[in-house]
Parts: structure tokens; sequence; C-alpha cells
């Protein structure tokens, strides 16, 4: 049997992932070298090549594609023998990956994962975000890139999740003073036709949410200008480039803006905790999951409390 090494597959994983040697290194924390060296001797102990390499990224082969799934479900294994063996000797320890929104109303994800590395020093947590939004971190969910995700409409992918449901908010319409519906207690979004948008890019759940909803009122819209945060929406929506439909929880205090319910569509957004269905979640993950869900249920409690 060929002796591969787990590290050899988790330098193969990092450098396909990142599509660059020197982001795989600093990623794993070894030098650069070390990476190169660790996929040769791999390729050279499956004898074959296993990544096209350019001077500006790294591209999967044939036999890279091959691979890649099978060293993912491999390394995940390995994560959850250790798991176990440190679950009975009453540790915890490994690698959490998390992928995130670039912004996550009413969960203190900070003080969960402060919480994490307090109780359990030996876990590692790995965070990052995705510039495809909710679909991406669905898809690199899915596909064993992260082991945790935060994210809201997963798209295609959903079916392969598991989703616990952590914030689910209305979604109001967003106006400058001057716009003819600022006066509006109500709008339709068939009375919006005519305006141009301010929302997310393709991908993000705040945008899958109010394209679908104009699809099935049978309706077109232009978007205008597509922004990765409701503070740079709304910023552009006052100086009159734009209305913009945002959750409730991302708008706050906007004494410039008018706030515009829905009428009679009533547009819900949700935000979602994502697990893969088709792995088993190690310790890590799900102690972690679990701080998540806490923070996510008290901030909730306290809305409750302050409301009117």
């Amino acid at each position: 049997m060929i002796g591969l090494e787990l590290r050899q597959l988790e330098y193969f994983v990092a450098v396909v992932e990142e599509r660059n040697f020197t982001r795989a290194a600093a990623r794993l924390h070894v030098v650069q070298s070390a990476v190169s060296a660790g996929l040769k001797t791999l390729e050279r102990q499956l004898r074959a090549e296993l990544v096209h390499r350019t001077s500006r990224e790294v591209s999967l082969t044939e036999a890279g594609r091959a691979l890649l799934p099978r060293a993912r479900d491999t390394l995940a294994a390995a994560r959850a023998a250790v798991d176990a063996v440190d679950e009975v000797q009453g540790g915890i320890q490994g690698e959490v990956r998390v992928g995130v929104m670039a912004s996550l109303p009413d969960i203190d994800l900070p003080a969960a994962l402060g919480r994490m590395h307090a109780d359990h020093p030996r876990v590692r947590v790995r965070l990052s975000h995705r510039p495809g939004g909710s679909r991406e971190l669905a898809d690199d969910l899915a596909a064993g890139r992260l082991d945790l995700a935060l994210l809201s409409e997963p798209g295609p992918t959903g079916h392969r999740l598991r989703l616990t449901p952590l914030v689910s908010v209305g979604m109001h319409l967003v106006v400058a003073p001057a716009h003819p519906l600022a006066g509006r207690g109500a709008a339709a979004l068939a009375e919006l036709a005519d305006d141009v948008f301010v929302d997310f890019p393709i991908g993000y759940g705040c945008r899958s949410i109010v394209d679908r909803a104009f699809t099935a009122a049978g309706r077109s819209r232009y978007v205008s200008i597509e922004v990765t945060n409701a503070e740079t929406a709304t910023a552009y929506v006052r100086n009159g480039l734009g209305v913009a439909i945002l959750p409730d929880a991302y708008i706050g205090p906007c004494p410039t803006l008018r706030i515009i319910g829905p009428g009679s569509d009533n547009l819900t957004w949700s935000l979602s905790l994502a697990t893969a269905k088709n792995r088993r979640s190690g310790a890590a993950t799900d102690v972690l999951a679990a701080m998540i869900e806490e923070t996510a249920r008290r901030r909730t409690t306290e809305r409750q409390r302050a409301a009117p």
C-alpha cells in the first residue's frame, strides 16, 4: 500500500482551495517550501501530476479532481477519529472552519468564539468570508471546505445542508426623504417597477429573497448599485441613487431616510446555522454550534423584552 501521509493530503487540499502555494503555506503556518515538497512527494507516490502550476495560481489536473473529494473525506475521518479519542479523555481539540456572511445581526459571534477559546483552548477556529455570499458558503460547506456556516438563503445546495434557524425578521423598503413614496406607510412591489435599486450581489440572501419576490409578482427591477453591507446600501439610498429593501435587523436609526412597510408582500429574511448532511460533525464543531445558538437565543430574548 502506498504510504500516503495525512500532512501531504492536507497540503494538497490547502493548495487547491487557496489556488496558491504562498496562501496555502500561510494558512497551514508552515514555510512554502514544505508545502511544495510535500505536494511533489505526494505526486511522486501516486505517479500522477495533481495540479497545474502557473505563475499566478494553480488548477487541478484530472487526477487531482479525482483525488480531491477523497482527500477531504480522509482528512475529515482523521479529525473525527481524534475527536472521538479526545471526548473519551475529556478534552476537545482540532480545527473548526467557519464561514460567515459580512453582517451577522443578533449574533454575538466574537462572544461565542471567545467562550470557545476560554473553555477549549486546544481548538483552533478558522473564520472566513465568501465574496459570493450565502450561496458560496453553502457550496463550500457541502463540498467539505467548511465545517460550519452562518448563512441566509443557501440556494440550490440547500438540500445537502442541515439548517438551524437562528434569526427571522421582516424586510422593509428604504427610500430617501424626497422619494414619492416617502410619506407612505406601506408600498407594494408592483409600485417599485420603475425604481432603480441598491442591493447586494447575486448569491447574497437578501438579493435572492427580493429577486424571487419580484419574479413571483410578475415584475422586473433594475439593480444599479451592488454593495456588500447594509451601511453602504443606506448611504447610496440617502443620496438619492436608488431604493433598497433590507432586513429590519440591518436597518439602524436612520433619521435621514424613510422606512416603509412591505404592504401585502411581507418579505422575511432569516439567518441559519448550517452543517453538511453527509458529514459527521466533530465534537469541536458541535460545541461551537451550541454556543452560537445560545448567543442567538439570548439576543432574541433581549430584543423581545425591549419591544414595546
